[in-house]
């Protein structure tokens, strides 16, 4: 079935609570693990398929957030998944209480309950306005960012269509595009500041009815942190300021020299790696999906499989269109056992990248669409990052296939645009520590933080440029994530530094590397974040060891990589 045709229609949300009530008090009467284990499986497939519905409507909206159907349906599941979760609980505690529950463990290991302790400890009934309330800001601050329409050379454009112009390889222009984009952050700041500032509270108010300090430890729950903790995170970011901030210096410093602009540069300058342009994807977007096809046709049987399902069933959405939602993200719809992937293509890198990126999620989510609890077809979201930062990685002997004459290029871009990632990611991590340590802070204080962040993670940034919104510490409000699913950001940095490692293999035995992936992506979510690294004979990047090799390594190969003809 494609994607079009795959129906919708909102549940009654009073019937879905009477099944999840019922299904709580036949698991509790079972009278042996059979009758236990046959529940469990019939909760599983209407979990499944509420999922898959709640899925369905928000791929929708998200595509096109002008539609006023979809928008109301967003707004029936903002209200309708914190009052579910109430009788979740119920069933998590039954689970937790189940005299089976040993026999469970045998059979499915004991994962689902550590994560149910979790779950338990980041919920109450008491919160469920709060949680709803922060579904609903989170819904207008993505509404405002798909609204928007920028003025520029005489033509309008949402933001995801002015980012080629941002990095236009003329300098004016390359300024004006930021100015422009600049601008309409500036005129909707207000807005955006009073949204963050509702979330800010909220959180924090949700964090301390649960008997927390504020929002920090609540936040980390609900990522669902079952293997690491905050000194953990904060080890990792002492070692990025340690090892990785001067190789992304010596980057930007040699970035500087081929533009021919002094040190440190401006946002805008930043942004053009080479003075004859930045790698850009070669053909139209069907080409670049044709080049997936091929990329995955050929690296595996089990990714040539699976990629042409994903094109068979119109499983991507990639171009950016008026009124859609900006970023891009992979989901499931549990119902048909496939992913979704969600994109919005610009003629830059990026359009490869989602290519490989999103892919290596939605190849993680195929390989173990069947596993059993569903919770195990993903990890843990650090996890789910090792998949598509890596695979992206796995694509380079195909990058001609791309990229045509600027795969060259794109090499170096792609890895040195990975190295200097992990400090901007671990600077957003750093942030919102210190926004949920003080959630007493104002707007512009929050903003303070902010440049005096970038400070310890981007020197390479002026913050005396062109670009009030950028220079004055207020670019933390273009990133998503800050807003929407506080504390998702080191996850990605975590995953790059595990991603290094698959490069590292790459250059050594690209067969090796792969048989390495695989032995990662088999397992699924079936283990927490740092045993599946170990079973599959990766270094985890709390060690400053992991940190410290990687940096070693690609700063030696960037050092010694061969430029001669590019400009």
């Amino acid at each position: 079935m494609k994607f079009s045709e795959m129906p919708y229609a909102r549940p009654d949300l009073d019937q879905v609570k009477r099944m999840l009530a019922d299904l709580t008090q036949q698991l509790k009467d079972a009278p042996d693990y059979a009758a236990a284990k046959a529940v469990f499986l019939k909760k599983e497939q209407e979990q499944k398929h509420l999922s898959t519905q709640a899925n369905l409507a928000h791929i929708r909206h998200t595509i096109d957030t002008r539609d006023a159907f979809y928008d109301g349906e967003m707004k029936f599941w903002n209200t309708a998944m914190p009052e579910l979760q109430a009788y979740q609980q119920q069933w998590t505690m039954a689970m937790l209480a189940s005299p089976f529950r040993a026999d469970f463990a045998a059979e499915y290991g004991d994962l689902m309950f550590v994560n149910a302790e979790i779950a338990l400890k980041a919920f109450s009934p008491e919160i469920i306005p709060e949680m709803q309330q922060e579904n609903d800001l989170a819904q207008e601050y993505e509404k405002l960012l798909a609204s928007a329409q920028i003025p520029f050379e005489g033509k309008v454009y949402t933001l995801s269509q002015l980012t080629p112009y941002k990095n236009d390889p003329d300098d004016e222009r390359r300024l004006a595009a930021w100015k422009a984009e600049g601008q309409w952050y500036k005129d909707n700041q207000p807005k955006m500041d009073e949204i963050y500032d509702k979330l800010v509270h909220l959180r924090d108010a949700m964090g301390r009815k649960l008997g927390y300090e504020g929002y920090t430890t609540l936040g980390y729950y609900n990522m669902g942190r079952n293997c690491y903790g905050r000194e953990d995170v904060e080890k990792f970011r002492a070692a990025v300021v340690k090892y990785l901030v001067p190789v992304a210096d010596k980057i930007y410093r040699r970035q500087a020299q081929r533009l021919g602009k002094s040190y440190p540069m401006s946002f805008a300058d930043n942004a053009l790696e080479f003075r004859s342009g930045n790698p850009r994807p070669q053909g139209t977007p069907d080409d670049i999906l044709a080049a997936g096809k091929k990329f995955y046709g050929e690296l595996s049987q089990e990714t040539g499989e699976f990629f042409n399902t994903m094109l068979d069933m119109e499983l991507l959405d990639v171009l950016s269109t008026e009124g859609k939602e900006a970023g891009g993200y992979c989901t499931s719809l549990a119902d048909y056992g496939v992913p979704f992937i969600f994109a919005n293509f610009n003629g830059t890198q990026h359009d490869v990248e989602v290519v490989t990126h999103e892919a290596g999620h939605a190849f993680a989510a195929w390989t173990n669409r069947d596993r059993v609890p569903s919770q195990y077809i993903w990890p843990s979201m650090e996890g789910c990052e090792v998949h598509s930062m890596s695979m992206e990685f796995m694509a380079w002997p195909w990058e001609e296939d791309f990229f045509g004459p600027d795969a060259r290029k794109f090499r170096y871009s792609h890895l040195a645009g990975a190295l200097t990632f992990i400090p901007y990611g671990t600077m957003v991590d750093h942030f919102q520590h210190e926004v949920y340590d003080h959630p007493e802070m104002t707007p512009a204080e929050r903003h303070g933080v902010w440049k005096r962040l970038l400070g310890v993670y981007m020197p390479w940034m002026k913050l005396d440029g062109d670009i009030p919104f950028y220079s004055e510490g207020e670019g933390w409000q273009r990133q998503h994530h800050i807003y929407s699913s506080p504390f998702y950001y080191i996850d990605y940095c975590l995953a790059q530094t595990v991603s290094l490692q698959f490069w590292a293999l790459l250059q050594d035995d690209q067969k090796a590397a792969w048989a390495k992936y695989m032995a990662y992506t088999r397992q699924g979510g079936s283990r927490v974040f740092t045993q599946l690294l170990k079973n599959a004979g990766l270094e985890s990047p709390f060690e400053e060891s992991c940190l410290r090799g990687v940096c070693e390594k690609a700063s030696k190969w960037l050092d010694e990589y061969d430029l001669t003809g590019i400009q």
